[in-house]
């Protein structure tokens, strides 16, 4: 289990990228102007047995304040040192947004009907770009620095939109990475809710990854989204792991 771990961390770091990323000590350092918790955040991945932790965390602290950031590690099976959650709380960091990583196999073929008002792009569109803003209440810094997250990437990648008639009904992220495939922004505007949308487009994003060679599905969805829980087990979704987020306000 902790290769597999280990694997979906890393293909999740390379589908997900940062406007800016340093190493320090065996930690990375991402900052994308406050654009999700993923990109604007310590990943704690090594440590030398004999590193000071108390300045390593000093040195995330100062980087973030200077970029007007709250200092934010994620901790995950694999933190470095294994420790490091229970220092974070002594040095006052709350934890915030508990998650879960979903696996599941992509062996059976994805037969899928055509989802009516469905366009799938290559590449980011203003359309797309526009309807995110729209269901994740993108402030407009926000937006910004996502258009330059996902305008370019090495990983082949497909922007999922669904409109009813022309309002944005529903949104998906599918990012393939050498037999991964990677589900991000799933949202559906709240007045298409309980339609069922969500899973067919789910649906059509997995259909895409395997056509372009991915064998294995991974996503990410917060404790308290139980409908979201619900509708990925009916698709074959199981629990890979937890991780959640140390963060400690400026």
């Amino acid at each position: 289990m902790r290769d597999d771990i280990r694997v979906v961390e890393t293909k999740a770091l390379n589908a997900w990228p940062a406007l800016q990323q340093t190493g320090h000590d065996g930690w990375l350092l991402r900052q994308s102007k406050g654009y999700t918790k993923r990109s604007n955040s310590v990943q704690p991945l090594r440590t030398d047995p004999g590193a000071d932790l108390r300045a390593m965390v000093g040195y995330c602290e100062d980087t973030y304040h200077r970029a007007g950031l709250p200092t934010i590690f994620k901790i995950t099976p694999l933190c470095a040192p294994c420790g490091l959650d229970g220092r974070l709380d002594e040095y006052g960091y709350a934890s915030v947004d508990r998650s879960q990583v979903l696996f599941r196999s992509l062996s059976e073929t994805q037969d899928t009907p055509c989802l009516e008002g469905l366009s799938v792009d290559a590449g980011l569109t203003a359309e797309w770009m526009s309807a995110a803003s729209e269901l994740l209440s993108l402030k407009p810094e926000q937006r910004e620095a996502a258009s330059a997250m996902l305008t370019d990437s090495p990983l082949r990648r497909a922007f999922f939109l669904l409109r009813s008639g022309d309002v944005p009904a529903a949104i998906g992220i599918g990012v393939v990475d050498d037999g991964y495939l990677g589900l991000f922004d799933i949202a559906t505007a709240p007045a298409f809710r309980k339609r069922g949308l969500g899973e067919r487009l789910v649906r059509q994003i997995l259909r895409w990854g395997q056509s372009r060679g991915a064998h294995t599905s991974y996503l990410q969805v917060v404790d308290g989204n139980v409908p979201a829980q619900r509708m990925y087990a009916k698709l074959g979704y199981e629990k890979l792991y937890d991780y959640w987020y140390r963060v400690r306000w400026p």
